[in-house]
């Protein structure tokens, strides 16, 4: 081989090789491998990719595929506009961002699609990543209904519609779990089974899920009280399963009755006057005929109630129901009561009339009864218990005693059973005077009332001495008097007297009159009206020694008050004229105190009110 040949070769195979390396670029593109997002949000699809060796002439387009073939949503250069295409389902709802992120506004069911992020870099190559977007909306709470159908019997030989369970608007599609009480019923669509579903999937235009399940089962007598239930399954983002349930359901079951009961309503024993229920029941539905009988004699009952308004003792006595089930007509369904009626005879009182006695005098009742069970007798005067057997005796009849006397009758075991009678007792006597208090008076000549209580039948007459203005009330054989009149200075010393009168006698009381408390000093113009004070004092017949000891301060304080003027104006303290500087003149005192001042008054006043104070030496 020449040099030019050589040379020839060599510079084709440095092209060849140069072409080698150019064409071996690489594209990487990377996506999530999932997006989820919330039916009505945006969804944002990430995508990233890298190029080597780099390029400045690089595209992103987002594809979706559609019935096997791939249809391009929208497209951006490095560094270029974007650019979405037409005639797609995202078109108005698509862009994409710088960072070639693929942004889904208004997210529909329809959306959940295959896309693919594909990356052309030109010489060096072309790349792609897929990635799933999951479109989740949660279902409405499901609503469970019962068949129109009014009630299931046990005795169908085929299974029978339990009820419908609904849920709406779900994706992607939910599930619906049955319940029988607290447990999952399994997932059956084998109709040949005695407990099977029939599931419906309907795809709504919106491209959300409506699902419905129909339960069929063969009820037996144990699922008379059993509660069914519904529950919507449904995924949500980050791989949750959440549920809704839906309200209960009771089946309407018929079956045969096997047993009946026979009951008494009233919790408490009967008594005459009450209201009496009895009841009749199957343990069967419907409830079957119900019949009765009393003492072997056929009675009126409504369905299995029987009711006895105000009962009375002849209604006691054996009662019988009895059922008749035409699906077990064999069983023995019938129940029997024995009724038992309390009672209690009206109360006989002797002697039954209103008694009438003297005062002193004694008056004896007796009381009698009978009842159905063992009873009680007592007497009583308002809530007081006198006598609990049956007789009531009084000796020595005061005042007091008169009023209303009751005898109660009484069952103990039967609450509320009681019976009673009443009976009245007048005193009659002479007049008997309640000790009265002590009337007081703020000051001597104000006004006073006293008042006198008596006792007596016929009412009493009242009598005051002084007299006054008199209000008379009478309560039963208690007669009161109040008396108001001016508290003189007699009244003061002597008090007032109360007499009372009346066909039986007379009785008479002195009510004394004093004065309050602190306002038992004499004032100073009785003290210079001449009256001895310590006299005056020992004359208050009546009177408190409280009286007294006031009075003898009062004349201490005035002797104090005499000396220090006489003092002042020895000192010539007191701004007198020569004409009133003289001694004052003490008249003789035998057993009064006698204060003469000579001074003329005008001048007096005068100068203690104009006259300064000595000039400071």
């Amino acid at each position: 081989m020449d040099g030019i040949t050589f040379g020839r070769a060599s510079l084709l195979c440095t092209l060849l090789l140069w072409a080698f390396q150019v064409c071996s670029g690489t594209v990487t593109v990377k996506v999530a491998p999932k997006v989820e997002v919330l039916k009505g949000d945006t969804a944002q699809l990430p995508c990233t990719h890298t190029v080597s060796p780099p390029s400045s002439n690089t595209i992103v387009e987002w594809y979706i595929e559609e019935q096997g073939t791939r249809k391009r949503v929208a497209f951006r250069s490095q560094g270029g506009e974007l650019k979405s295409d037409d005639d797609t389902p995202l078109t108005g709802r698509v862009t994409i961002r710088e960072d070639f992120t693929l942004t889904i506004t208004s997210v529909k069911p329809s959306d959940e699609l295959a896309f693919y992020c594909q990356v052309n870099a030109g010489l060096a190559g072309v790349g792609d990543a897929t990635t799933m977007l999951k479109v989740f909306f949660a279902p409405e709470k499901p609503e469970l209904t019962k068949p129109s159908a009014q009630a299931i019997s046990v005795a169908e030989s085929t299974s029978s519609e339990i009820g419908t369970c609904m849920t709406m608007n779900g994706h992607p599609q939910p599930r619906i779990v049955w319940f029988k009480g607290d447990q999952p019923l399994p997932e059956v669509k084998d109709k040949r089974e005695e407990t099977f579903m029939i599931p419906t999937v309907v795809k709504e235009a919106s491209g959300l899920y409506t699902i419905k399940s129909a339960l069929y089962a063969k009820p037996t007598k144990a699922d008379k009280d059993s509660v069914f239930q519904c529950t919507v399954e449904y995924s949500m983002p980050g791989d949750q399963i959440k549920q809704k349930k839906s309200d209960t359901i009771t089946i309407n079951l018929n079956y045969p009755s096997e047993t009946a009961t026979f009951s008494l309503n009233n919790t408490d024993p009967v008594k005459e006057g009450d209201m009496v229920i009895m009841i009749c029941e199957t343990d069967g539905n419907p409830q079957p005929e119900f019949d009765f009988t009393k003492d072997g004699k056929a009675i009126n009952g409504q369905g299995g109630l029987l009711t006895l308004k105000s009962v009375k003792r002849t209604d006691a006595g054996k009662y019988k129901c009895t059922a008749t089930d035409y699906d077990n007509i064999d069983a023995d369904l019938s129940g029997t009561i024995d009724l038992t009626v309390n009672y209690i005879d009206p109360v006989s009182v002797t002697p039954a009339e209103p008694q009438i006695v003297q005062l002193g005098d004694k008056v004896e009742w007796q009381c009698k009864t009978k009842a159905s069970a063992a009873h009680t007798v007592q007497w009583k005067k308002g809530s007081e218990v006198l006598s609990q057997d049956g007789t009531l005796s009084i000796q020595d009849v005061s005042y007091d005693n008169a009023g209303d006397y009751m005898c109660v009758g009484a069952v103990p075991s039967v609450p509320g059973l009681t019976a009673q009678s009443s009976v009245s007792l007048t005193v009659k006597g002479k007049p008997v005077i309640e000790t009265p208090a002590i009337a007081e008076v703020g000051k001597a000549g104000d006004m006073v009332t006293v008042k006198c209580t008596a006792y007596g039948v016929p009412a009493p007459q009242f009598t005051w001495k002084p007299s006054g203005k008199e209000a008379i009330s009478v309560e039963g054989n208690k007669a009161v008097s109040t008396l108001a009149l001016q508290a003189t200075a007699e009244v003061m010393k002597d008090g007032v007297m109360c007499e009372v009168t009346n066909e039986f006698g007379t009785a008479q009381k002195n009510i004394p009159v004093s004065l309050k408390r602190g306002q038992n000093c004499l004032s100073l113009k009785v003290l210079l009206s001449g009256n001895p004070v310590l006299k005056s004092a020992d004359k208050q017949q009546g009177g408190s020694s409280g009286v007294v000891i006031a009075v003898v301060v009062c004349v201490l304080l005035l002797l104090l008050l005499v000396a220090l003027i006489y003092f002042l104006n020895k000192k010539n303290k007191l701004p007198c004229s020569k004409k009133n500087k003289k001694e004052v003149a003490s008249g003789e005192v035998n057993n009064d105190i006698v204060v003469e001042m000579k001074t003329d008054k005008a001048n007096e006043e005068a100068g203690l009110l104009n006259r300064k104070p000595p000039t400071e030496q």
